[in-house]
């Protein structure tokens, strides 16, 4: 029997470790399961590569883009634009593989009015002191910009009650485990199971 793959949005507070809950994830081998690639306009950092981790589009192709509704979702966050490309997720569902969306909270509401199927997962840190201290303890942003990022945060943690489930990050592993066990079960439920064969009818 064959089913449509699941759209999975995982997104919170940078520094909750959500980009990490991803790798392990894929690092299971789970079936049908793969990250989508998102577009953006931001330079890529060390070891980023063009196709696999991201996109990259200057300003001017990107906009393009959005002229030509290309994008699910499309969201400006710390002054670049990063979209989810319509065609390439799409077609991905169509043959069955259950997509994660790694993307911010504006772009994960976006997703939610456009394709009401999407499951949507807040990651959220222990405590709001813990975030801090990840932030600060990765070593790649600006006092100015980890000010930004803090009050971005705030709001972001407001737009949790948008979500389908909330996972507080206290553990990778257990995180991950957590969310494993939402996708199995979202698989199960009845508005995703094709019930032709139960049309069974009385001799």
């Amino acid at each position: 029997m064959s089913r449509k793959g699941l759209l999975i949005v995982i997104s919170g507070p940078s520094g909750t470790g959500k980009g990490t809950i991803c790798k392990e994830l894929l690092s299971r081998n789970i079936p049908n399961l793969e990250l989508s690639i998102s577009v953006t306009t931001r330079k890529p950092r060390t070891g980023e590569i063009e196709g696999l981790n991201y996109f990259f589009k200057d300003k001017t192709d990107f906009i393009k883009m959005i002229e030509n509704n290309e994008f699910i979702e499309y969201a400006k966050v710390y002054d670049n634009y990063y979209g989810t490309p319509k065609q390439y997720v799409f077609d991905r569902l169509n043959e069955g593989k259950d997509v994660i969306l790694e993307i911010d909270t504006q772009g994960a509401v976006n997703v939610k009015n456009a394709f009401d199927e999407g499951i949507l997962i807040f990651i959220m840190p222990p405590s709001f002191e813990e975030l801090k201290n990840r932030i600060l303890n990765r070593g790649t942003e600006t006092l100015e910009d980890i000010k930004k990022r803090l009050r971005c945060a705030n709001k972001e943690i407001r737009l949790s009650s948008y979500y389908d489930y909330l996972i507080v990050n206290d553990s990778i592993r257990s995180a991950a485990d957590k969310i494993e066990n939402i996708l199995q079960a979202e698989k199960y439920k009845m508005k995703r199971v094709n019930i032709d064969y139960l049309n069974f009818e009385e001799e």
